[in-house]
C-alpha cells in the first residue's frame, strides 16, 4: 500500500511544473513552490524549529531572491539557533535593508533594520546596534521591542572602557550588501543540499539517521509552554544558567532573556510581540539548575493563547496609548429629559422645548379645592389649557394662534407654509423680510412630493 501511494505522489509531483522539492521520506520527493517553502518556514519558525526554518527560507530565496520578508525571517532563525549564527543573521538583515529601500516600504525597512541591530548586538558591536535602533525608531516610532533593545545597548555601552571599539558606531544606514550574490548563494546552497540528499538517500539506513538526530540534541536549547486560565508558563530547557549573568526583561508585550554560553557567546531568547498583553508586575521568573521558568500573568484572564507570539500583529498600530478614547457622551449620558429633539426656530433667545411646554400646558386642571396654594397665586388660571383629546402639541399651538395679535398670526402662517411645516415663527418683523426656507430636523433631508 505504501509503495502504491509513493508512486502516485511522485507521479503527481512530476506534473506540477514546480522547481522546488521537499522530501517527506527518503523515497518520496514532492515538489513545492517558493510560497509553500515560505509557509513551511513560517510554521517551523513559530514552532522554534530554527534549522528547518532556515532550510525552507533558503529554498524560497533560491526561487525569489528579491523577497525582503524571506531574508528578514531567515535572519530571525539564524539569531535564534543554538548556538546562534549572528554573522549569517547580519548578512541576511543587510540584504533585506537594501531591498526594502529599493521598494520604499517603511515597515519593511524598519523590520530589516531591527533584525540588523539585533544581529550586531549579538556580535558585540553595541554602538552599531544602537545606531540601527535609532533608524528603526525614525521609521516606526511605536515599535514595541525598541525599549528593550535600547536598554540592552545602553547597559552594554555603560560597562565599556574608554577607547573600546565596540562603543564606536561605524555602520551605514544603507549597507553595501550584494543582493544578487545573496540570491546566487541561496541557489547554490539549495542545489548542493538537494544533490547531497539524493546521493545519500540509497545508502542511508534508519539507525544512521537516529545517530545523527541524537548528536544534535545536546547542543540545542529547547523551550516548552503551557497555560491556565490566568497565566502562561514557559520553560527554557537550559542547564547551568548563572543567576548573576542572566539578564531578564519582561514587558507588557515581550519577553527576553540573555546569558553567556560555555563557548563564550551570548544566548538570546526573545518573544516579541507576545500573543496577547501580560501584566509584568504580576509575572515571575525562576532560574533553576535544569531550566529557566517564566510565569506570565495574562492581562485578560480567560483568554486562550494559540501560540507564544502573535504572527499577525502589526507594529506601531496596536499600541494601547493610541487607542481611540470612548466619547464622554457614552460614558456619561445625559438624562433623558435633556435629549428631546430641537425644532427649527428664528427666536433670538434660542430654541425652545415645545414638547415639554405643550405637556405642561395641556394638563387638565385639578379641582379648585385640591390645587396647590401656589398654583394660581397670581390669578392666571387661563394659562392652564384643558385638553379635550387629540395631540397635546397641536392643541397648544392652536391656543397660541387663537390668542395672538394679527402680526403674530401672519408670522406663524407665513413661516409654517413657506417652510413646509418645518419652522414656526411668531416674529413678524423678521418673517416679513423674505421667504422662510425649509429647515428639516438634523439628520433628515427635505424632498419634494413624489421624489
Amino acid at each position: 500500500m505504501e509503495e502504491i501511494m509513493s508512486k502516485h505522489m511522485a507521479s503527481s509531483a512530476q506534473g506540477s511544473g514546480s522547481s522546488e522539492t521537499i522530501s517527506l521520506n527518503r523515497d518520496t520527493p514532492i515538489q513545492h513552490s517558493a510560497k509553500d517553502a515560505a509557509s513551511l518556514g513560517a510554521e517551523a519558525l513559530a514552532a522554534s524549529n530554527f534549522p528547518l526554518a532556515i532550510s525552507q527560507y533558503t529554498k524560497a530565496i533560491a526561487t525569489h531572491p528579491q523577497a525582503v520578508d524571506y531574508y528578514i525571517k531567515r535572519s530571525t532563525a539564524y539569531t535564534r539557533t543554538s548556538p546562534s549564527d549572528q554573522a549569517s543573521a547580519l548578512a541576511d538583515a543587510e540584504v533585506a535593508v537594501v531591498l526594502a529601500h529599493k521598494r520604499g516600504k517603511r515597515e519593511s525597512i524598519a523590520q530589516a533594520q531591527l533584525r540588523r541591530g539585533i544581529a550586531l548586538f549579538g556580535l558585540q558591536r553595541y554602538a552599531d546596534a544602537g545606531k540601527c535602533f535609532e533608524w528603526v525608531k525614525h521609521m516606526s516610532p511605536k515599535e514595541k521591542s525598541l525599549l528593550i533593545w535600547e536598554a540592552k545597548v545602553q547597559s552594554k555601552l555603560s560597562g565599556l572602557e574608554s577607547g573600546d571599539s565596540r562603543a564606536e558606531a561605524t555602520v551605514k544606514e544603507i549597507p553595501d550588501a550584494d543582493t544578487e550574490k545573496a540570491g546566487v548563494d541561496a541557489k547554490k546552497a539549495e542545489t548542493a543540499r538537494a544533490s547531497s540528499e539524493k546521493a545519500a538517500a540509497p545508502k542511508t539506513s534508519t539507525p544512521a539517521a537516529k545517530t545523527t538526530t541524537s548528536a544534535l540534541q545536546p547542543g540545542k536549547i529547547r523551550h516548552d509552554w503551557y497555560q491556565s486560565s490566568d497565566s502562561v508558563t514557559i520553560e527554557l530547557l537550559a542547564k547551568g544558567v548563572s543567576k548573576e549573568s542572566a539578564t531578564v526583561d519582561i514587558q507588557p508585550s515581550s519577553l527576553s532573556i540573555s546569558f553567556p554560553l560555555p563557548t563564550g557567546a551570548d544566548y538570546d531568547f526573545s518573544l516579541e510581540p507576545l500573543f496577547a498583553p501580560i501584566d509584568p508586575s504580576a509575572s515571575t521568573h525562576k532560574i533553576m539548575s535544569t531550566k529557566v521558568e517564566f510565569v506570565l500573568k495574562k492581562a485578560t484572564p480567560g483568554q486562550k493563547w494559540h501560540s507564544l507570539e502573535n504572527p499577525h500583529a502589526v507594529p506601531s498600530t496596536t499600541d494601547s496609548t493610541s487607542a481611540t478614547p470612548i466619547p464622554a457622551a457614552i460614558l456619561n449620558p445625559k438624562p433623558a429629559q435633556d435629549t428631546q429633539p430641537a425644532y427649527p426656530t428664528s427666536s433670538r433667545s434660542g430654541p425652545k422645548n415645545w414638547d415639554r411646554l405643550a405637556a405642561e400646558l395641556s394638563k387638565k386642571p385639578a379641582p379648585v379645592g385640591d390645587r396647590d396654594a401656589t398654583e394660581n397665586a397670581e390669578g392666571d388660571e387661563e394659562d392652564v389649557y384643558t385638553d379635550e383629546g387629540g395631540d397635546p402639541a397641536e392643541s397648544f399651538f392652536k391656543k397660541i394662534f387663537k390668542d395672538a395679535d394679527p402680526d403674530t398670526k401672519r408670522a406663524m402662517m407665513k413661516s409654517y407654509q413657506e417652510s413646509n411645516g418645518t419652522a414656526l415663527s411668531t416674529n413678524w418683523a423678521e418673517v416679513s423680510k423674505g421667504k422662510v426656507e425649509t429647515s428639516p430636523p438634523e439628520g433628515m433631508v427635505a424632498k419634494k412630493w413624489g421624489d
